[in-house]
């Protein structure tokens, strides 16, 4: 029901009017001749008080407010692929053709286009009886991406008509008879962002969602369907982590959402995904991706909206069978637009000025991802992955959303300053950081590549572990005053850390690593500890061991690609060759 009002008060991006006693809270509502876009985020009578998402530079009390009488939602269908949109899904390039590479204000246009065709090949047959999520046909949305036009939810009936053909989405594809009569469908879900989308029930996530990053996947795993946070202070490769992660994650649909950070940023990632070739299928990352901006000189109040579209659009494809990974850069700009518009309010503040009700929003959003059994009779299951950046002021993680946001995801990756600073990436500090999934992805891993992996990873965590404890006593009385096993496992820690946690994002072949590729890099680097250590044992000098010309080779296995890891296998002969012609009374003939 549409309600009108008139404006009494305009403080920033926080709008007051009255006379909107048939208004609910969210309701959308047109502010102004200009109908800018708000929603109304609290009601005290007949006064509503509203956010708006474009700036409010000209209006003033007297001016009119339109309740549309609905929720800020999402259009859903087919065209959601390789777009960009802005907060509340308007289609950027739309609106740059129409209006120059500027936003005006109250500019509008349609989230879905309505004038491009899709080919709908039906699935459902005429006298079938289908419910919410069962799948009506398919349409080729890439050549990647096979979207599925589902049932919405709340609709059930009998097919009485299904076409086949070219449509546009808002063409009608489907009549179904329903109790209330006939329901004429076609390619469009609308859906309220603030509302989870539903499923059957959720499942426990198993499988780890494989990102070719060596840290995360051998040390700090997310499964699919995970959550996981990304804390770090300025400079410390946040951004640079989440691109890693779109590229290269094996999720088959990847929503990225830039909420409150730098334009460039966004702007990398609109130069770099269209010329990034996927390994699975051959084609642009950008037939999987779709991306949502909210850059820091856009409205503050669309940040929060951005997120919940991301999430809200991520679903959807869940709901396909799909797996998803959403990336949310950063949820701390999203933290501060709520601090703000809680301020404007004049609410009572929580810590540091964000409002009382911050972990809560935070709560609600990372628990709408998961593994799920999606509605539908054909028993899909789907995958949300959430991993949000955190932007602590200064890096400190004792700050509300740093903590908030711990308390509810079960990945801590603690990106370090002075790991940046030393050019090691991915930064993510291996003393700090943790990953509840460990258990879980230690039986896939132990499974499905090595029944050694898992033995292997907790060596290699104990051994740093154990470095941080040397190091101190090395800087208190220096490195000679260890023994040769002490001074060989710093070699090695040495050797974990700069040849296997250090990526090079801009290598062709380094960028990216396999799962098989990291175990034989972990098993290589291990066998040359357990073989350097017997051949001091049997007389060997560290200063051989530490000269040899193995090293440099494991130093360079990182650059071998994955068609050649077979020659990790003849390294490892060689490390064992090398040592044990070091053994005093031992011969390369011996070996």
């Amino acid at each position: 029901m549409r309600s009108k009002g008139k404006i009494l008060k305009v403080s920033g991006p926080l709008v007051v009017a009255d006379g909107m006693k048939d208004a609910n809270v969210y309701d959308v509502v047109e502010v102004s001749k200009d109908k800018l876009i708000g929603e109304i985020i609290e009601m005290r009578g007949d006064r509503a008080s509203i956010q708006v998402y474009e700036e409010t530079t000209g209006i003033g009390p007297g001016d009119e407010v339109v309740s549309i009488g609905s929720p800020l939602s999402v259009e859903l269908g087919p065209g959601l692929l390789e777009q960009m949109f802005d907060g509340i899904q308007r289609p950027l390039e739309a609106l740059k053709n129409s209006n120059g590479d500027f936003l005006v204000r109250g500019g509008t246009f349609e989230h879905l286009d309505r004038e491009k065709k899709w080919e709908f090949k039906p699935q459902a047959k005429v006298g079938d009886i289908l419910g919410a999520g069962d799948i009506l046909g398919t349409v080729e949305e890439t050549s990647v991406i096979t979207h599925k036009i589902m049932v919405p939810y709340g609709v059930k009936g009998k097919v009485k008509e299904i076409k086949s053909g070219i449509f546009t989405v808002a063409d009608t594809i489907a009549i179904l008879e329903t109790e209330n009569g006939d329901k004429e469908l076609n390619m469009i879900q609308r859906w309220p962002v603030r509302r989870g989308r539903p499923y059957r029930e959720k499942i426990d996530p198993r499988a780890p969602l494989i990102t070719g990053q060596r840290v995360i996947d051998t040390f700090f795993p997310i499964t699919k369907g995970g959550t996981a946070a990304i804390p770090g202070p300025f400079g410390s490769g946040k951004t640079v982590v989440q691109h890693q992660l779109a590229k290269w994650a094996d999720a088959q649909v990847v929503v990225y959402v830039g909420c409150g950070e730098r334009g460039n940023e966004m702007t990398d990632v609109l130069m770099e995904f269209p010329e990034l070739i996927d390994q699975k299928t051959g084609e642009s990352i950008m037939k999987r991706t779709v991306l949502i901006a909210n850059t820091s000189n856009m409205p503050v109040a669309a940040r929060e909206a951005s997120i919940y579209t991301g999430i809200t659009i991520s679903e959807y494809f869940r709901d396909m069978g799909y797996s998803v990974a959403m990336m949310a850069d950063s949820t701390s700009r999203w933290a501060e637009a709520l601090r703000e518009m809680s301020g404007r309010l004049e609410e009572m503040p929580g810590d540091e000025g964000y409002p009382a009700y911050l972990s809560s929003r935070i709560a609600q959003f990372y628990e709408r991802a998961g593994r799920v059994r999606c509605l539908g009779t054909d028993e899909r299951e789907g995958a949300l992955s959430v991993i949000g950046a955190v932007s602590p002021p200064g890096g400190d993680i004792s700050e509300p959303v740093t903590q908030n946001t711990l308390r509810i995801v079960k990945i801590f990756w603690k990106l370090d300053y002075d790991l940046s600073y030393q050019r090691h990436f991915p930064a993510i500090n291996w003393i700090d950081s943790y990953s509840l999934y460990q258990d879980k992805v230690d039986k896939y891993l132990d499974e499905n590549i090595d029944k050694n992996f898992s033995k292997h990873r907790r060596r290699a965590i104990g051994l740093l572990q154990e470095e941080s404890s040397l190091l101190e006593i090395v800087r208190l009385v220096g490195r000679d005053t260890l023994s040769d096993g002490d001074q060989l496992k710093l070699d090695i820690t040495k050797s974990l850390r700069e040849d296997f946690l250090q990526q090079n994002a801009f290598n062709d072949i380094d960028t990216y690593c396999s799962l098989n590729k990291q175990y034989k890099m972990l098993d290589t680097i291990l066998k040359f500890y357990d073989a350097g250590l017997k051949a001091l044992e049997k007389g060997a000098y560290l200063k051989e061991i530490e000269e040899s010309p193995v090293i440099d080779k494991i130093a360079r296995m990182k650059y071998i690609a994955e068609e050649n890891i077979s020659n990790i296998d003849s390294l490892q002969e060689e490390i064992a060759k090398e040592m044990k012609s070091l053994e005093r009374g031992g011969t390369e003939e011996d070996a």
